[in-house]
C-alpha cells in the first residue's frame, strides 16, 4: 500500500485521545490512555458490546502464542474487535502446509524463510491501524506475559501451556488464559481467567420488563400484567419496580419472582401492609453478576470437570477427546512428531498411548479405540474451516475475559467433525505432496483434494460472511484448479461500518464494490483462485443473468445473505435445480446453519420464524408505552416529511394533469391524503429562505409535541372511562403532557436545527452558520417565529382500536373526499405557475450511517420528545440509531464460527455424504452454547407405485398437447382437471370450451393464454397440474415441465 494510503488509513480508523491515566503496578508504571469509541465503524458491534465494554477492550492488550491457522484467525477476531494491543509470539518458519489454514502467510513467505509473525504481523495491523500490532522474538517468558491482560496459546504443548498458565496466574494481577488447539477435524479449548472472574452480564440479552396491571396486598403478593404480552421472566429471578401508583412503596424494591405464568408472577414478598395498588407500573428483571472460580490448567487437565457439549449425538465424546488431546502429547514427546498420516502401525502405536495415559488419568472408562485411530491418522492434518470456527470461539472467550461481557466457557470444550472425513483414510492418499495444500491433504486426502479444486460453487454475498467464505474457499483450494470456479456476487458497495468485521476491505476500498474486492482479496490469499466477481442481485429479474445453465452447472450454493426474502429465492432455485445449498446467518452473538441437500433434507422455506410482532396503528400515533413505539413513530413522520410527501408532489409536478385526472377518478381516502400530501408541501410548508426552514421546524415541533398532546387529552382526559366504565388510561396506555419549548433546552435546539436542515436540504436552499453550529443565531430565528395559541377541537375522531391499520386522521368526521380533493387540486393548479415547470423537490431517503446529514439528530430527536410527552426513557443518538435504523448486531466472532462450520459441511457435500452425517447448528457464544442436529428429512408423498418430494420435477418430453400430457397422467393412474401458468388457465375440464383445446400445444396455449415469455435459450416451461386418483381425491402432484425444445 502506498504511504500516503497508509496515513489515510490511519487517520480515518483512529480514535481520538480524551484522557490518560498514569496507574502504579507492583512498581511498573503503566500508562492507560481512554480513547473515544468510533461509532461509525463499531456500530453494529456497540450493538452487541455496548460502550462500556467497548472502552475496555480498548484498554486491554492480548498475547497470542504460535500463528498458524489458529492463531491469525484469533488475532483477526481480536483486532477487529478493537483491543488496545496484540503480540504475536511465533518464531517458527513459514511452512508450505501452513497455507492450507494461515491466510497471511504466502508461498513467497515460505520461500523467504519468514518467521509466521514476520508474515502476518503487517497484514494483521492493516486491519485496525487503532490496535498496535508486533511480534515478539524469544521465550514467552513472565515479564511479557505480565504486559498483557489475556494470553493465548495455540498449538502448545502440554508441558510449556502449563507453565505460561501458572506465569499468569503468578503475575500479580488478573491475565486471562486460554488454550486452543485443532488437529485436523478435532478441537480442543481451555480457559482460565482466575479464582474470582466477575462477569457482569451473563447473556448479553435486554432486561425483560412487564407492564403491571394489578398487585395484591398479600404475602406472598401476585402481580399479574396486561394480557397484550406473555411474562417470559423466570422462576428465581429478581425484579425491581418502577412507576407504581397508590403502592408506592414497592417502587425501587428488589424481589424475587416465582410461580410464574403466562401473565402474573408472586413475589417473594409480604405486601399485606402497603397501601392498596391504584395502577402503573412496570417490573423489570435485574440483571445479576456471577463470580467464577476457574481450575489451573494443572488441576483442571487431571480434574476437567463438566465439558461444553456440542452435539446430544456425542455425549460421551468429550472424555475420549480430553484423552485424545493429551494422549498425542505424549505422543510427540516420545516418537518426537505426531503419527504418520493415515498410518494404521502410528494409530496403534497412539491408542496405547492413550491407554496408558488413560491408566493414571482415568479419564474413561473404556478407551474407543476406533475413534482414537482416526484422531491419530488425522492429527497432523490443519484445516482451515477448523481454524475460522476455533478462532471465532477463543476470540470471543478473549472479549469476555477483558470485558466481563457473557459468560465464559466454563473450562473446556471439546469437538469434532469426523462426519466430514473420507469413509477410508490410507496413509498412501493422506501423504503430503509438498505443496500448500498438504495440511488439508493429511486431513482427508489427494482424491478429496482434487475434487475440491474442481468444484463450481456460487457465493451469494459477499459481506460479513461472504468474506470469511472466501478466505476459507481460497485456503481450501475449492476452484482452486483449471476447471473449478467461484461465482461470487453482491450488488452492495463497502461502507465504513463494514470494516469491523468484512475483513477483507479496507478503508480506501470504501465506496466500491464488495464482490469485486473480496474477490481480489481472496487472490492474494491464493493466486490461483477461479473467482468470477458479479455486482448482480439474485432475483427474478435478474434470470437472464442466472440462467437455466448458469444454475445447471453449478456443484454447490453457498448463501451468505442478511435477508429472509433473498434467502427464500435462492432456495426455491436450489430445490428447482436440485442443487445442495449451504445456508447460514448471525446475530450479535447467535448464528444458524442449515444444511439443504437435494433429495434428503428439507428446504430452507420449508419451515419459517413466526412474523415479527409489530404494534397497533394507535399505539404508535396516540398511546405509545416503550421508547420502540416513540423511534417507529419517528422513522415514519421522517418518511413521509421528507421522502413520501415531496415524492409524491414531484409526481404530480411532473405530469398534474394526469395526476389531477387519476386524483378525481378515484376520490377515495387514500388518494386524499395523497393530495393532502402535496398541498402540504407545495402550498401550507413550503419554503424559499432558511429562516423560513426554522420557522416551519419551529411550528412542528409545536404541533407534534403540545398541540397534538392537548388534543389528546382534551379529547380523552385523565379521568375518562371506557364504555364498560373501566379508566381508559389503564395500562399499557400511559397519560401524556405536553412538552413546552425552550431554548434553553439543548435537545429541542438540536431538534430544530436538524428538521430546518432537511426542510432547506428538500427545498433546495442553502444552509447558513445557524444550521451548522451557530446556536446562537438559531435561536435568534427561532425567536421570531410566531406561535399560534392551541385551541381544542370538538369532534376530532383518534383511532383507539387496535385492530385498526390506518393512521389516526385527527379531522372531523363525514370528510367528504371527493370535495377535499377537488379544492385542493385547484390550489395547487393556482401555485404550480409561480413555481415554474422545472421546479421539483429533493427526496431524501432516510440513511443511517452518516451522522452528517442530520438524519439520526431528527429521527432521535422526534423520539426523544415523544418520550418526553409520555415520561418514557429517553435514548441516545446511537441507540435511537440501532432502533429506528434497524441495525442488525453483528460482531466479527460470530461470522467466523458459522463459516468454519458451513466449510466442514461442504466436506461432506464433496463426499456424498448421507444424511445423518449432516449437522444444521445453532450457536450461542454469549452463553456460550451449541446445539447441533441431524437435518430434518424432506416430506415424501405417495400414489401407487410413485413417491416424491419438494425435491423432484416430474418431466414431460416433446412439445406435446394437452391431450398428450392428459394421457401421460391417465396412464399413472391420475385425472388432470385444471392446468395453470401463474394466474392463468391453461385448461379446465369444466369449462365446455377448453375441450377444444385439448388438440393444441401447450406451449402455444401458454404463450398466447397466460403471454409467457419463454427465453430462446431455454428449453422447457413449468405449468402446475392439478389432478385426481380414481376416487376424485385430490392427488399434490410435483411441479411439471414441458421439454419443448
Amino acid at each position: 500500500m502506498p504511504e500516503s494510503d497508509a496515513k489515510r488509513a490511519k487517520h480515518t480508523r483512529i480514535a481520538t485521545t480524551t484522557t490518560t491515566t498514569t496507574m502504579d503496578d507492583d512498581d511498573e508504571t503503566m500508562t492507560m490512555t481512554m480513547m473515544t469509541i468510533d461509532e461509525d465503524l463499531h456500530s453494529r458491534q456497540l450493538a452487541v458490546y455496548g460502550r462500556e465494554s467497548m472502552r475496555k477492550l480498548q484498554n486491554s492488550r492480548v498475547l497470542i502464542v504460535h500463528a498458524k491457522g489458529l492463531g491469525c484467525e484469533i488475532a483477526k477476531n481480536v483486532i477487529l474487535a478493537g483491543v488496545r494491543g496484540v503480540t504475536i509470539a511465533d518464531d517458527g518458519r513459514c511452512a508450505t502446509d501452513d497455507l492450507a489454514a494461515q491466510f497471511y502467510a504466502s508461498e513467497a513467505d515460505v520461500a523467504a524463510g519468514k518467521t509466521r509473525s514476520e508474515a502476518c504481523v503487517g497484514k494483521l495491523q492493516e486491519l485496525n491501524p487503532a490496535v498496535d500490532v508486533c511480534a515478539h522474538v524469544g521465550v514467552v517468558d513472565a515479564s511479557v506475559i505480565s504486559r498483557h491482560d489475556v494470553v493465548v496459546c495455540t498449538e502448545t504443548c502440554e508441558r510449556e501451556a502449563r507453565r505460561v498458565n501458572e506465569a499468569c496466574r503468578a503475575s500479580g494481577k488478573p491475565i486471562a488464559f486460554i488454550k486452543a488447539d485443532t488437529r485436523g477435524v478435532f478441537g480442543s479449548v481451555f480457559c482460565d481467567f482466575g479464582d474470582a472472574f466477575t462477569v457482569y452480564d451473563t447473556d448479553g440479552e435486554d432486561a425483560l420488563s412487564c407492564i403491571m396491571a394489578s398487585v395484591s396486598c398479600d404475602s406472598p403478593a401476585l402481580v399479574t400484567c396486561i394480557e397484550d404480552e406473555r411474562v417470559e421472566l423466570q422462576d428465581g429471578q429478581r425484579v425491581t419496580f418502577s412507576e407504581v401508583r397508590g403502592m408506592t412503596e414497592l417502587n425501587g424494591v428488589t424481589a424475587v419472582v416465582k410461580n410464574v405464568k403466562k401473565h402474573s408472577f408472586e413475589l417473594d414478598l409480604d405486601t399485606t401492609n402497603f397501601s392498596p395498588y391504584v395502577g402503573g407500573g412496570i417490573a423489570t428483571q435485574v440483571k445479576e453478576t456471577k463470580t467464577l472460580a476457574f481450575k489451573s490448567l494443572s488441576q483442571a487437565i487431571d480434574e476437567p470437570g463438566d465439558f461444553l457439549l456440542s452435539d446430544f449425538a456425542k455425549m460421551e465424546r468429550s472424555p475420549q477427546l480430553h484423552l485424545a488431546f493429551g494422549a498425542l502429547d505424549a505422543f510427540v514427546e516420545k516418537y518426537g512428531a505426531p503419527p504418520i498420516p493415515g498410518s494404521d502401525a502410528d494409530a496403534d502405536k497412539f491408542v496405547a498411548e492413550a491407554e496408558a495415559l488413560n491408566a493414571t488419568r482415568n479419564s474413561v472408562e473404556s478407551v474407543d479405540k476406533d475413534l482414537l485411530k482416526i484422531f491419530a491418522k488425522v492429527s497432523r492434518g490443519y484445516i482451515s474451516p477448523m481454524a475460522a470456527m476455533f478462532g471465532g470461539i477463543v476470540g470471543q472467550e478473549v472479549v469476555k475475559a477483558c470485558t466481563g461481557k457473557f459468560h465464559p466457557l466454563f473450562q473446556w470444550f471439546y469437538f469434532d467433525s469426523v462426519e466430514s472425513l473420507p469413509e477410508t483414510l490410507t496413509e498412501a492418499d493422506l501423504a503430503p505432496a509438498g505443496d500448500r495444500y498438504d495440511g488439508q491433504v493429511m486431513c482427508f486426502g489427494k482424491a478429496m483434494q482434487e475434487k475440491i479444486m474442481t468444484q463450481k460453487t456460487f457465493l451469494v454475498g459477499a459481506g460479513a460472511l461472504g468474506c470469511e467464505f472466501l478466505k476459507n474457499f481460497a485456503c481450501m483450494g475449492l476452484a482452486c484448479g483449471e476447471s473449478g470456479r467461484v461465482t461470487v456476487t453482491d450488488d452492495d458497495t463497502i461502507e465504513k461500518s463494514n470494516l469491523s468485521r468484512q475483513f477483507l476491505f479496507r478503508d480506501w476500498n470504501i465506496g466500491q464494490g464488495k464482490s469485486v474486492c473480496a474477490s481480489a482479496a481472496a487472490k492474494m490469499i491464493n493466486p490461483t483462485l477461479q473467482v468470477n466477481a458479479l455486482e448482480n442481485r439474485v432475483s427474478p429479474d435478474t434470470e437472464d443473468v442466472f440462467d437455466d445453465a448458469f444454475w445447471e452447472g453449478l456443484d454447490v450454493v453457498v448463501n451468505a445473505l442478511d435477508n429472509v426474502n433473498a434467502r427464500l429465492y435462492v432456495d426455491s432455485r436450489c430445490v428447482y435445480f436440485q442443487k445442495p445449498l449451504l445456508e447460514s446467518g448471525t446475530l450479535g452473538t447467535k448464528c444458524n446453519t442449515q444444511m439443504v441437500i437435494p433429495n434428503m433434507t428439507e428446504h430452507y422455506g420449508a419451515s419459517r420464524d413466526p412474523p415479527e410482532k409489530s404494534a397497533p396503528m394507535c399505539t404508535l400515533h396516540s398511546f405509545p408505552h416503550n421508547i420502540d413505539h416513540c423511534l417507529t413513530w419517528a422513522r415514519s413522520e421522517f418518511e413521509g416529511c421528507y421522502e413520501k410527501a415531496p415524492a409524491e408532489a414531484n409526481a404530480y409536478l411532473s405530469k398534474p394533469e394526469e395526476y389531477a385526472s387519476a386524483a378525481l377518478a378515484n376520490p377515495d381516502a387514500s388518494m386524499r391524503e395523497n393530495v393532502e400530501k402535496v398541498a402540504q408541501v407545495l402550498l401550507k410548508s413550503s419554503c424559499s429562505t432558511y429562516d423560513e426552514c426554522v420557522a416551519w421546524a419551529r411550528t412542528q415541533f409545536q404541533e407534534h409535541f403540545y398541540d397534538k398532546i392537548m388534543q389528546l387529552t382534551f379529547t380523552f382526559p385523565e379521568d375518562a372511562v371506557t364504555s364498560t366504565g373501566s379508566p381508559f388510561w389503564s395500562a399499557p396506555k400511559r397519560f401524556p403532557r405536553p412538552v413546552v419549548f425552550s431554548t434553553e433546552d439543548a435537545s429541542h435546539v438540536t431538534l430544530v436545527r436538524a428538521m430546518a436542515n432537511l426542510k432547506a436540504e428538500s427545498c433546495g436552499i442553502a444552509r447558513p452558520a445557524a444550521g451548522v453550529n451557530d446556536d446562537a443565531a438559531l435561536v435568534a430565528l427561532v425567536s421570531k417565529v410566531n406561535i399560534v395559541p392551541f385551541e381544542p377541537k370538538k369532534g376530532v375522531k383518534i383511532e383507539t382500536d387496535p385492530k385498526a391499520n390506518a393512521a389516526t386522521s385527527n379531522l372531523p368526521e363525514g370528510i367528504d373526499d371527493e370535495a377535499v380533493i377537488k379544492e385542493l387540486l385547484e390550489k395547487l393548479e393556482s401555485a404550480r405557475a409561480a413555481l415554474g415547470s422545472e421546479y421539483r423537490l429533493n427526496v431524501i431517503e432516510f440513511e443511517k450511517d452518516d451522522d452528517s446529514n442530520f438524519h439520526m439528530d431528527a429521527i432521535a430527536g422526534l423520539s426523544n420528545m415523544r418520550a418526553r410527552n409520555y415520561e418514557i426513557p429517553e435514548v441516545d443518538k446511537l441507540k435511537a440509531k440501532f432502533i429506528a435504523g434497524r441495525i442488525i448486531p453483528a460482531i466479527a466472532t460470530t461470522t467466523a464460527m458459522a463459516t468454519g462450520l458451513v466449510c466442514l459441511e461442504l466436506y461432506k457435500v464433496f463426499n456424498n455424504a448421507k444424511i445423518e452425517a449432516y449437522r444444521n447448528t445453532f450457536a450461542n457464544l454469549a452463553l456460550p452454547l451449541f446445539a447441533m442436529a441431524e437435518p430434518i428429512a424432506a416430506k415424501t408423498d405417495k400414489f401407487k407405485d410413485l413417491q416424491w418430494s419438494i425435491w423432484d420435477r416430474w418431466i414431460i418430453e416433446g412439445d406435446v398437447t394437452v391431450a398428450e400430457v392428459l394421457a401421460h397422467f391417465a396412464e399413472k393412474g391420475l385425472t388432470v382437471y385444471s392446468m395453470s401458468v401463474g394466474q392463468s388457465l391453461v385448461y379446465n375440464d369444466i369449462f365446455p370450451r377448453h375441450a377444444e383445446r385439448k388438440g393444441q400445444r401447450v406451449s402455444e396455449l401458454v404463450q398466447t393464454i397466460a403471454k409467457l415469455e419463454i427465453p430462446a435459450k431455454r428449453r422447457h416451461f413449468d405449468i402446475v397440474v392439478a389432478c385426481e386418483d380414481e376416487e376424485g381425491e385430490d392427488v399434490d402432484i410435483p411441479l411439471v415441465s414441458i421439454r419443448f425444445r
